[in-house]
């Protein structure tokens, strides 16, 4: 990768271009990340940052530290400020002990605790990335960060080129605006010249964005086909949607050998209708207790027949209709196919599926992996391992599909799992977004906001789905609107966010070189033209890329 092409060096140019001036712009951030174990370690970002030359200690052990009474490593921090947001990086390994063991990164702060700063899966012998991070809601005078291996087995583990830097509010937003000028939009230069081609100085010129090119959806249940006023709010704002649970194995074969799509080809229906892309959720759940009943009395060669069944009846009916596949759900967490079929059973899945649907992109979709990482089965690396596991196997292109069902977003965690994430250079969607229940309406809206923004800015994610399908009874954790489909505060984000990432209508007139330009969101573009008695419409594709596009304008009188 080039200099110009790499989006981190683009968004550093860019910043620098932005901040020409040191105090109107703080620390820019650094998105490196790495997955495989190295022999040495990488030199620490930011060189240190706050803790430039602080040392890696030795902790004593605690309660809940491996029971030989072992010294943990440890770094004191001072002065840590409330609200901050606190980016951590370093290198781990083992160096005595068990070949492998999943290391956590704990806080202990004055007054509260991060139980978990970031994970890494290191391994004796050589040396392994973590990144994460924190934000506390009270100042700490003292701290003190210390790595465990999450298990509590024997392993005498080693901290290297550590990295905590600060970052307010502002600078972090001016690091996500930097990636959405860079990433999600594009420079556009119009040329505009008469039939024999002289420049038409003084052109009227009215540009319109007629779609956008990046997914933004919501799910959707089947409520929205008898309820217009359902479907109204979401065609207005959405240009992508899922199905809720109508596409899922206990929904369409709730009987042995007799499936029924008339549901979802409703809701087929009713998206095509109105040109919206739609994800297939999904064909299979590892989880036992949502997996038809039927189904989990099938053993061997009868369980292996009727999952071939449920792909081929599945998609004979839906080839091409939905961009994407969730194959094989939450199989970090749960394994009941693999369990009766052997460990190589979702590697057929996606095999035959992939054999049956070629155009789809078939996705892992799994929770608690950007949300947390206090859940040792859905660690990022836990996910790396599993997604290379499929490639290597030869299993046909697989998507990282990240469902995001948050309490309170961490999001210099989020951010540097995603990050890692995309080192592996496939697409990733947050798949199934909201915020819990528990959590009061306001502050609901507050870290849906938070979320949207960090997914919308990060380049590698390549759409955002949230888990809102309206119920009369209530939605599943978040709701966008009351029964009366009146925006609740989560629902007034969402139209925010929508506003802002859609280039709004732009008119003006052409310089005395007959151009007009102009920095667009990228998607599909009309233009009307005018110029004395001549006028045109015309329309364009403004696809990613970092030189400015330019287009040709011809007006005949």
């Amino acid at each position: 990768m080039t200099l110009t092409t790499s989006p981190f060096w683009v968004g550093l140019i860019l910043w620098f271009l932005i901040c020409a001036k040191p105090h109107l712009c703080g620390q820019f951030y650094d998105s490196s990340a790495y997955t495989e174990c190295k022999m040495k370690p990488e030199a620490p970002l930011y060189s240190g940052g706050i803790i430039r030359g602080v040392p890696v200690s030795a902790a004593p052990s605690t309660s809940d530290s491996p029971a030989n009474g072992s010294s943990i490593p440890a770094i004191e921090l001072h002065n840590l400020t409330a609200s901050t947001i606190y980016c951590f990086s370093g290198w781990v390994r083992i160096q005595r002990g068990v070949s492998s063991a999943l290391v956590r990164a704990r806080l202990a702060a004055e007054n509260t605790a991060v139980s978990c700063v970031g994970t890494v899966v290191a391994q004796r012998g050589c040396w392994s990335f973590l990144k994460g991070g924190f934000v506390l809601d009270s100042p700490s005078s003292h701290s003190l960060l210390t790595f465990q291996n999450a298990d509590g087995s024997n392993a005498s583990l080693q901290v290297t080129s550590a990295s905590l830097q600060s970052f307010t509010d502002q600078e972090w937003r001016e690091h996500q605006q930097s990636n959405i000028q860079t990433m999600r939009k594009r420079a556009v230069t119009l040329h505009i010249s008469d039939g024999n081609g002289g420049r038409l100085q003084g052109a009227e010129v009215r540009v319109q964005q007629v779609s956008n090119d990046f997914p933004f959806g919501s799910a959707i249940t089947k409520t929205i086909l008898a309820n217009k006023l359902y479907q109204d709010w979401f065609k207005s704002r959405f240009n992508a949607a899922v199905f809720e649970d109508e596409l899922k194995w206990y929904a369409t074969e709730p009987q042995q050998g007799r499936p029924n799509y008339t549901v979802p080809d409703q809701m087929l229906e009713f998206v095509r209708e109105n040109q919206v892309t739609t994800r297939g959720h999904n064909i299979f759940w590892e989880n036992p207790n949502l997996t038809p009943s039927w189904v989990r009395k099938l053993t061997g060669e009868e369980l292996e027949s009727a999952v071939t069944a449920r792909i081929r009846s599945l998609l004979s009916k839906y080839k091409d209709d939905f961009i994407n596949w969730d194959v094989n759900n939450e199989m970090l967490h749960y394994d009941f196919y693999e369990q009766q079929l052997g460990h190589n059973a979702t590697q057929r899945m996606f095999d035959l599926v992939h054999q049956l649907d070629p155009m789809a992109t078939l996705y892992m979709n799994e929770f608690n992996v950007i949300e947390t990482c206090d859940d040792s089965k859905s660690t990022v690396d836990a996910y790396i391992s599993r997604i290379r596991e499929l490639g290597s196997g030869g299993a046909a292109i697989v998507g990282v599909g990240l469902q995001g069902h948050f309490s309170r977003p961490n999001l210099p965690l989020m951010r540097g799992v995603l990050d890692k994430l995309a080192t592996l250079g496939l697409p990733i969607w947050l798949t199934e977004v909201d915020i819990s229940n528990k959590i009061d309406l306001s502050t609901q809206a507050v870290y849906l906001e938070q979320v949207l923004r960090e997914g919308y800015s990060h380049p590698a994610v390549n759409g955002v789905m949230l888990w809102t399908a309206w119920h009369a009874t209530g939605c599943y954790m978040m709701c966008l609107t009351d029964n009366e489909f009146k925006n609740l505060p989560t629902g007034d984000v969402v139209d925010t966010v929508i506003q802002e990432w859609q280039t709004e209508d732009i008119s003006g007139q052409a310089d005395d070189r007959g151009t007009y330009s102009f920095y667009g969101f990228l998607g599909e573009y009309k233009v009307e033209v005018k110029h004395g008695n001549a006028s045109g419409s015309y329309t364009f594709s403004l696809n990613g890329g970092h030189e400015t596009r330019h287009f040709s304008i011809q007006l005949q009188e």
